[in-house]
Order: structure tokens, then C-alpha cells, then sequence
């Protein structure tokens, strides 16, 4: 039940201590979650876009507008003697920003007196972003610097190259960086196209949490957002456009450093699937603590130095993936075999009910940590959003805690599938790339 009403808005839904409101005049979605009596808040804007709204010829465009973002609008730029960072900055403010599949996000953590700065920023570089031909270039020497240091970060590209191989149709194939050819040759009107088709009203999402009077930053969103028009161009859907896979796939990666790896997918659903909760705590069960079963068979064993299991979030259907890093480059061999056998035992007996409980409470101390305090509490909610609904975040973990023993044998055998595999391995070599 929503507490508040406010001009302008209409009232959505409450849950979970969040209240949501969508701006009349434009479709602005807006989240209020007050925390705690102390006067810091942080100020979050989601925009619905990432790499997976791009194509070949415009990969990168979200990350790059991401670093366009900061540099230069019509009222905050160097020639008006007042850029983004040094106005927040002498506010106190920590900011940035990030961008990943399915959103880019911006943000704010200040005092809250001062919030009503960061609302009139982020009103002003919705539509006032300048694009600045020298600034571009600029910053394409920053970006492609950024993507050759992850081109030579071994796990980095194996991680790539597995997602690019395990889709072969669907944008999740490019990597959130872009490709090279694509940063050198994106122009400013290049960017200006894709900004002019996602930074708008009713494809964002404010999140406010922490210590501020409601009242008032509603007031300061409606007057600063609230003339802005919402676009009539629709996001685009990507939803069954990856074709079956029909084999298992496989790809190897060799260059200088690192420890020899291997990598494991399988295709999962959407992150608003009914499986992902039981996904998500198998990975849970497989991975996380020395009680769990791959530490025990691989890092125990000596065979290898780590190991992890994670099942992707995401607003399209993703990877789960078996990760382990050995001193060997011989024994990934070994630990494939073991991963299959591994998932095999999944599927043909229940996890203990011990090994359910352990992992659900572990899932629930992990996820109150990152939850802990306004800005942990406003990255958390911004990867719901990204991944198309908010009361993700309020519901993960009672979703979660009623995961059963055979739900995750069902997931094992309906995912863990050889068809929809995808084996990635890294092995250094001595030559230089």
C-alpha cells in the first residue's frame, strides 16, 4: 500500500520498504526507499540500455556515452567553468557510473541537503548531452586503452570469448567494452543516434534511497524531469532471437600470464524465470565455503587453486557457469571430468537437506551485506530494474529460501545439458601475442 501521494505523480506500488511512482508527464519511473535516520541519500538513475541494444557497427556506443556522459552538457561542461565531477565533488558527492548488458546506471551518494544538485544534473544531461567532437576523441584514446588492458587480462577474455561462442545471434555476444573496430570508428553522430534512442523519461528508472524528506526531492524531480517528453520510438526485443544451440561448443584461449583455466556454461532463462531462484542457490551449494562440493573435490584435493559457480541475472536468458583455475595445464582435462561428474550426481540424486540450509543462509548473509548501507542498497535495486523488475530485489531472497531438493534437481536436469554447453580454456603460453 503506497504511504504518500504526491502532485504529479501517480502512485504504482509499495513492497518491501520501496514505494514506486511513475511521473505523469513523461513515464518517469520513480523508487523511494528511505533508510535510516542519517542525512545522506544516494541519488541512482537507470537508464534501460546496455550492450544487448547494440549491433554490429555500434558496439561499445553505451559504454562510450557512459564516458560522454561526464564529459559536457548544456549547463555543466568546461566552458561553462562547472563540470559534473567538480561540482559534486566540492558537494562531498561520490559518483560515477556504470554500464553492463541490459542497463547503464549513474550516481550520486551526498549529503542530502545537497540532493536537489544531483536531480538537476541528471535532468540536464537526460537530453543536454553535448557531444563535443574534440571531447570524443579525446575520451576514444581513454576507451581503447580500457578495452587493450582487458584484452590482456587472461580470465577477462576467456570470459568474452565463451559468452561470444555460446551466443551467436543475440547482442549478449558482444562484449560491454565493444570491439576495437567499432570505438576507433564511432563517430559523434554515431553516438548522438543511440543516445537519441534511450536517454529518455520512460526508459529510466530514479531510484532515491537513505535519509531525505520525500516531499521535497519529489518536488525537485517533477520540476527538473518533468518537461522533458517521453519518446514514442520503441525498445527494441530481443526475445527468441538466439536460434537453438544444437551441440556442445568449444573454444580455446591461449596468450601470455595467468593460470590455466576452464570454463563451464550452460544456457539458463531470464532473471524473471521461476528457475533462477534454484539457480541460483545450487550455485550456492556448489561453490561457496570449503563445505561446498566443488571446493572439496577441487581446491581440497590440491587439483586446483580456486573455484567458483554463478548463474547470470539478466533480462534474456544467460549462462551458468563452472569456473576453476589450476597450477596445471594438464589437469583441466581432469576437472572437466569432474564438473560432469558433478552434474551428473545432480540430477540423478537430492542435494541433503543440510547442504540446502547451509547454502540458503549463506545466500542470506551475502545478500544483507551488499545491502548494506544507502549506495550497496541502490546497486543491488539497479540490477532488478536492469533485469526488467524491481521487486526482484524485494523478493530474491524469500524466493530463495523456499527453494526445495527437488527443484534443484529439476533445474540440473532441465539446464545442465550437453547441447547447450559451452567449454572455454585458457592456458598461458611463452610467446608473446
Amino acid at each position: 500500500m503506497i504511504v504518500a501521494e504526491y502532485p504529479g505523480f501517480n502512485a504504482l506500488e509499495s513492497e518491501g520498504g520501496i514505494d514506486s511512482y511513475r511521473l505523469e508527464s513523461n513515464g518517469l519511473e520513480v523508487l523511494l526507499a528511505p533508510s535510516g535516520a542519517a542525512p545522506v541519500s544516494t541519488f541512482m538513475i537507470t537508464y534501460k540500455v546496455g550492450s544487448r541494444d547494440e549491433t554490429l557497427g555500434e558496439t561499445g556506443a553505451t559504454h562510450f556515452l557512459e564516458h560522454m556522459m561526464f564529459k559536457g552538457t548544456k549547463k555543466y561542461s568546461k566552458k561553462s567553468g562547472m563540470t559534473i565531477f567538480n561540482v559534486l565533488q566540492a558537494k562531498g558527492a561520490r559518483v560515477n557510473a556504470t554500464t553492463w548488458n541490459d542497463r547503464t546506471n549513474y550516481y550520486e551518494m551526498l549529503p542530502s541537503e545537497h540532493l536537489e544538485l544531483a536531480v538537476d544534473i541528471e535532468a540536464d544531461r537526460m537530453r543536454g548531452l553535448l557531444l563535443d567532437p574534440v571531447e570524443v576523441n579525446s575520451e576514444r584514446t581513454v576507451i581503447l586503452n580500457e578495452f587493450d588492458r582487458g584484452e590482456n587480462e587472461p580470465m577477462r577474455k576467456l570470459y568474452h570469448s565463451v559468452w561470444s561462442a555460446a551466443f551467436v545471434a543475440h547482442p549478449y555476444h558482444h562484449p560491454t567494452i565493444g570491439w576495437r573496430k567499432d570505438i576507433e570508428e564511432v563517430t559523434p553522430e554515431g553516438l548522438r543516434s543511440f543516445y537519441d534512442r534511450y536517454y529518455w523519461p520512460n526508459n529510466a528508472t530514479i531510484s532515491v534511497i537513505g535519509g531525505f524528506d520525500a516531499k521535497m526531492v519529489m518536488a525537485q524531480i517533477r520540476k527538473a524531469f518533468g518537461p522533458i517528453p517521453r519518446t514514442e520510438i520503441p525498445i527494441k526485443d530481443f526475445d527468441g532471437l538466439e536460434p537453438e544451440q544444437r551441440g556442445k561448443r568449444t573454444i580455446s584461449i591461449r596468450m601470455t600470464g595467468g593460470m590455466p583455466t576452464i570454463l563451464v556454461a550452460y544456457k539458463i532463462p531470464e532473471a524473471q524465470h521461476q528457475d533462477i531462484p534454484a539457480l541460483q542457490v545450487l550455485s550456492m551449494i556448489l561453490s561457496t565455503g570449503k563445505s561446498s562440493r566443488l571446493a572439496q573435490l577441487l581446491v581440497d584435493s590440491g587439483l586446483c587453486t580456486t573455484q567458483s559457480a554463478s548463474a547470470s541475472s539478466f533480462r534474456d536468458p544467460g549462462l551458468f557457469s563452472l569456473v576453476a583455475m589450476s597450477a596445471k595445464e594438464e589437469s583441466l582435462i581432469e576437472v572437466e571430468k569432474i564438473f560432469e561428474t558433478v552434474v551428473t550426481e545432480l540430477k540423478e540424486q537430492l542435494v541433503t537437506q543440510e547442504e540446502l540450509i547451509r547454502a540458503v543462509k549463506k545466500l542470506q548473509a551475502q545478500t544483507l551485506y551488499a545491502r548494506d548501507g544507502s549506495f550497496s542498497l541502490a546497486s543491488e535495486l539497479n540490477e532488478a530494474i536492469a533485469a526488467g523488475d524491481w521487486k526482484l530485489y524485494t523478493r530474491f531472497l524469500e524466493m530463495a529460501e523456499g527453494v526445495s531438493a527437488e527443484q534443484i534437481r529439476h533445474v540440473a536436469k532441465t539446464y545442465f545439458v550437453e547441447d547447450c554447453m559451452t567449454v572455454g580454456t585458457y592456458t598461458p603460453s611463452s610467446k608473446t601475442v
